[in-house]
């Protein structure tokens, strides 16, 4: 069988694949891919290639799409379910790699170390305005706390952070193992120092974070968004900034990529990256490995283990 590999992964994955089937390692644009993609019986993608419905229905000899890497917001699974193609994708390969850089851009607010880089670079030495704050017993509000929330609460523990979490779908046990405490949100908003977020975008959460729950934030706290772009409001949360309700932000994931056009380039006070949490030789192998053997699966008409649309086997 012949599969469409159109975004990079691992060498690691790709060897998995050819030892059974014939692999094409292409980067076709969106036209491109609505012409070549009914030669394929399968196509494993990242995030930049948007598998829509119209490259669903053209993909005639589809049998499976794989996502290296866990949101699919890239993907029309309605579209594959109502052709009953399986949607899998890998759902701890970045794991690990996330949590890192959400724990990395808390640390790099705090001790302002973006900032004061800027700051040398421009022939200054502004030592007393970089003053910065430390971690150790500040309040971290996740908001989410499912796999990598827990990775992020494993390491602000080693701060000796107090954690915070809203999630309405983690249980109570679950919580005191992972060593958070669940409340809502506008009482996590109102504590923290730093708000991280680690929810999958869906239309609940999309613009979960607006006015109103920046306006209830501390004006020393700091939001972190490794998560999905859209939960924050970008327009409000530039308007956050612009008006010191609260102290900075980070964000690695925008509302659209790349942001050209957001509001929040014209401010100083937020870290801003593009779209780096699984972007890690570890992260990159593990996620690729992972999605490759659920394509295998599938083409080997086996039921795999991590997909979307469930019910397509029912």
């Amino acid at each position: 069988m012949k599969i469409l590999v159109n975004d990079a992964i691992a060498e690691e994955a790709i060897d998995l694949l050819r030892a059974k089937h014939e692999v094409d390692v292409m980067e076709y644009g969106a036209i491109e891919l609505l012409s070549h993609i009914g030669r394929y019986d399968a196509i494993i993608v990242r995030s930049r290639t948007k598998v829509t419905e119209d490259v669903i229905q053209k993909g005639e000899n589809l049998k499976v799409i794989g996502r290296a890497g866990v949101g699919v917001d890239n993907i029309d699974v309605k579209a594959a379910t109502a052709r009953k193609i399986p949607v899998v994708f890998s759902p701890r390969g970045s794991t690990v790699s996330v949590a890192e850089l959400a724990v990395g851009h808390m640390i790099s607010l705090a001790r302002n170390l973006v900032f004061s880089d800027r700051s040398i670079r421009a022939g200054k030495w502004e030592k007393k305005k970089f003053n910065g704050t430390e971690l150790q017993y500040k309040v971290l509000g996740l908001v989410g706390a499912g796999r990598i929330g827990a990775e992020v609460a494993k390491r602000a523990k080693a701060f000796e952070m107090r954690i915070l979490a809203f999630d309405p779908y983690l249980k109570g046990r679950i919580a005191r193992e992972i060593g958070v405490e669940l409340v809502e949100l506008p009482r996590l908003l109102k504590e923290a120092d730093f708000v991280s977020i680690h929810a999958v975008l869906t239309s609940k959460t999309r613009g979960l974070i607006g006015k109103e729950q920046l306006e209830t934030m501390k004006e020393t706290a700091y939001l972190v968004n490794c998560a999905r772009g859209g939960i924050v409001d970008e327009a409000a949360l530039a308007d956050a900034l612009k008006d010191g309700l609260i102290a900075g932000a980070a964000l690695d994931v925008f509302e659209n990529e790349p942001p050209t056009d957001s509001p929040l380039l014209r401010f100083e006070n937020i870290h801003l990256t593009p779209h780096l949490g699984a972007s890690t030789k570890e992260a990159q192998v593990r996620a690729g490995k992972i999605v490759a053997k659920q394509v295998l699966k599938v083409l080997d008409s086996k039921r795999p283990t991590h997909i979307l649309n469930k019910e397509i086997y029912n």
